[in-house]
């Protein structure tokens, strides 16, 4: 299962892992095909390190690779306000 850490400006760290990431890679990849949305974004879970709700991202099904530390993190805020 792959994962990405960001820390926002709170130094609230968050650990972040597309949701049905577990498992087999066989049965992992067929969940994100059927949950890819209609923009072909995935769900992305981000579980804070203490104090925060985790919260759920629709992410670019690239965002481990191409979605810099700081997208993240806005994206984050944005399910906050």
């Amino acid at each position: 299962m792959k994962q990405r850490t960001v820390q926002d400006e709170g130094n609230i760290t968050w650990t972040c892992v597309e949701a049905f990431s577990g498992g087999s890679r066989k049965t992992a990849e067929a969940a994100k095909t059927l949950t890819k949305d209609a923009e072909g974004n995935v769900t992305v879970v981000c579980t804070p390190g203490g104090g925060e709700q985790s919260v759920r991202l629709s992410l670019p099904e690239t965002w481990l690779e191409q979605t810099s530390d700081q997208a993240l993190l806005d994206a984050i805020q944005a399910t906050k306000a």
